[in-house]
Parts: C-alpha cells; structure tokens; sequence
C-alpha cells in the first residue's frame, strides 16, 4: 500500500529513515537513523554508529523519510509528524488505516 504524507501516522514505521528535530529532551535533538521496533510510547532508532536509542513518541517532532518506492511518486518525500499522533500501540495504529478507506 502507497504511503501518503497524510496518512503516515498509520502505517508501519519499522524500516523507515527518521530524524528528531524537536524535543522537550534537549539531549534527544538532532538523533537520526533506521526505525527499528516501536512500542504504544516509544520509538526504537538504530543511528549510524549502530547503538539503538529509546525515544518517546510524546512531545517529540518527527521527519520520517518515505523512499520513493513506497511513496508511489518519483522521489523520496519527507513527512513531519507529532509523536502525538504517534501514540498507540503500533498494531491497533495500523488498523485504523481500513477504517479511513472504508468511509
């Protein structure tokens, strides 16, 4: 299924490149790298050195990086989200995708 800027907050995020702009946690700005498990309040990111980092979703801003091939379009797009939005266990976040195509 094509990922679209509008719809990102619903789909896997597990595989996609993200960077951290904002963060009421100082130390957490500027973290970037490959999403690897997410949890109802935290994201998993393994950075380019190769540790793995724990950031909450809440109060944290997002830029998720949507490769071309999933984005449907030509070149790769570039989404800010709210980890507001973010908060929910992955599985029940995924499901309400359906419920937004079926209206």
């Amino acid at each position: 299924m094509e990922i679209t800027p509008s719809k990102l907050v619903f789909h896997e995020l597990i595989g996609l490149y993200v960077e951290l702009i904002e963060s009421t946690n100082p130390t957490l700005n500027d973290i970037r790298g490959k999403v690897v498990d997410e949890t109802k309040n935290m994201i998993i990111v393994q950075t380019e050195d190769g540790t793995e980092k724990m950031i909450p979703k809440k109060s944290t801003s997002f830029v998720f990086r949507i490769p071309a091939q999933l984005s449907g379009k030509h070149a790769e797009r570039y989404v800010k989200v709210n980890g507001n939005l973010l908060l929910s266990q992955p599985e029940n976040r995924t499901k309400n995708i359906r419920k937004i195509h079926m209206r």
